[in-house]
């Protein structure tokens, strides 16, 4: 009986040259697909994601049906930047209850937005728990940031109402016992195939909480100090906004940087400059009523918010030199060399140099974050516009920027939260910390 060797040379042995290369092609044939596979199905993604967000009211390309096609997206921008600046007085005029109620309502959207992008380009089941998960984290972290900051705004006692004085007693560990939950949550809604999806998810959400939430209650914060603080940095970051785009479609050349590539060195600059002059003059504006610089406070025993009743060092008239080369060119010219103004004119310069140099990088930030996941817009909530995030994405950085600028120039502490802590107390140390402040004070020739 024959035997095989694998040295045979006989013709039934010998391998032929092409089979190693067949063995190759069968091998690799299963994989070939899969890289094409996936580009389309990116690609498909992405247009879908482009195409649900990029839409106009259907009247509008049949109004603007003349209007050639290079202009049509700037006119359409320009309609809905006039309605926005309407919308923005009418808030405006409500006070500083409706600004904070709109502020809450962005807030939630531009929430939405980010989640929604999230899901969508991660394929996320449209299964209850998994896309509610990320609504209830947003619900915790409210809690925990406003609950904060509570006792500051609303003048809350230790004698105050039952409920809200034993929510506030507990509330780190409320909200601890609340955040656990839903990490619990997330891990029993885990199945195999989703949990790198799941975890990116679980990531984006409380990346996007701690974006927008914690801006947010800055812009809230913001508004009890006066509407003021309010209303200025967000006229800037509009204002350099507008200019910048205007200037950059009219005159831009240069290109600015690859994340938006139309934005151009001309807008830029040319934006910066004009939002400096601008500032000043509707900051001079305003100073000038008290029903934009003057503090809101909640009044306990009426159960209403009510304005101040005196105004800051801030906004009272000062007589300032104008220095250096400043004051001998106008010397020269002979102008006056002495303005008049509010000191907080020159607080919004420096507020405006900010707005108009690093601002801007707040939209960058928001661009790269959509081409990450190869979207145009957040939304399609304003045409010609793009989604509420769209509109704020600035706003956010800015909303930072006034909160510690404001804590380390113009604020004192809240006297309600020292009250609070004070009155949470035992009383001997309360009777202590009196006899220390009855003796400070005689020293101080008060008593």
């Amino acid at each position: 009986m024959a035997t095989l060797n694998s040295n045979d040379d006989s013709p039934s042995n010998k391998k032929n040259p092409d089979d190693n290369q067949r063995c190759k092609v069968i091998v690799s044939d299963p994989v070939l697909p899969i890289a094409p596979n996936r580009r389309n199905m990116k690609a498909k993604l992405s247009l879908a994601l482009s195409s649900e967000i990029n839409k106009v009211p259907k009247f509008l390309p049949v109004c603007l049906s003349a209007v050639p096609e290079g202009w049509k997206n700037f006119v359409i921008r320009t309609i809905f930047t006039i309605l926005l600046f309407f919308f923005f007085g009418c808030i405006v005029y409500l006070g500083p209850v409706a600004l904070t109620v709109t502020t809450l309502c962005v807030q939630m959207k531009c929430f939405g937005e980010i989640i929604k992008i999230g899901n969508d380009a991660n394929h996320i089941p449209k299964r209850f728990w998994f896309r509610t998960l990320s609504w209830y984290f947003y619900i915790v972290f409210n809690l925990i940031f406003y609950g904060e900051n509570f006792v500051d705004y609303f003048a809350v006692s230790a004698s105050g109402p039952e409920l809200l004085s034993g929510f506030l007693k507990y509330h780190h560990f409320i909200c601890f016992i609340l955040f656990m939950i839903g990490i619990v949550w997330f891990v029993l809604s885990l199945e195999k195939k989703f949990y790198l999806r799941l975890f990116s998810m679980l990531s984006l959400t409380h990346f996007a909480l701690l974006i927008i939430i914690l801006q947010s209650i800055f812009l809230i914060q913001n508004i009890f100090e006066g509407m003021i603080w309010f209303i200025v940095p967000v006229s800037i970051i509009i204002i350099n906004d507008i200019c910048a785009y205007l200037i950059g479609f009219f005159l831009g050349r240069t290109p600015l940087i690859k994340l938006s590539p139309k934005k151009t060195w001309e807008g830029y600059i040319g934006g910066s400059f004009l939002t400096i002059i601008l500032s000043c003059l509707i900051s001079h504006f305003l100073c000038r009523y008290d029903y934009f610089v003057l503090p809101v406070e909640f009044d306990k025993n009426l159960g209403i918010f009510s304005m101040a009743h005196e105004r800051s060092y801030l906004f009272q008239l000062n007589d300032y030199v104008l220095p250096g080369i400043i004051g001998r060119i106008m010397k020269m010219l002979r102008f006056n060399t002495v303005i008049r103004t509010y000191p907080f004119v020159l607080h919004s310069l420096i507020i405006a140099l900010f707005g108009s140099i690093i601002g801007p990088f707040g939209g960058f930030f928001a661009s790269g974050f959509k081409r990450a996941f190869k979207v145009k817009d957040f939304g399609d909530t304003i045409p010609g516009h793009g989604g509420i995030m769209d509109r704020f994405d600035c706003q956010y950085l800015m909303a930072t920027f006034i909160k510690v600028y404001i804590i380390t120039f113009t604020r004192t502490p809240f006297p309600q939260r020292l009250l609070y802590q004070l009155l949470k107390m035992p009383r001997e140390h309360q009777l202590l910390i009196y006899k220390i402040l009855e003796k400070s004070l005689q020293n101080q020739g008060h008593l």
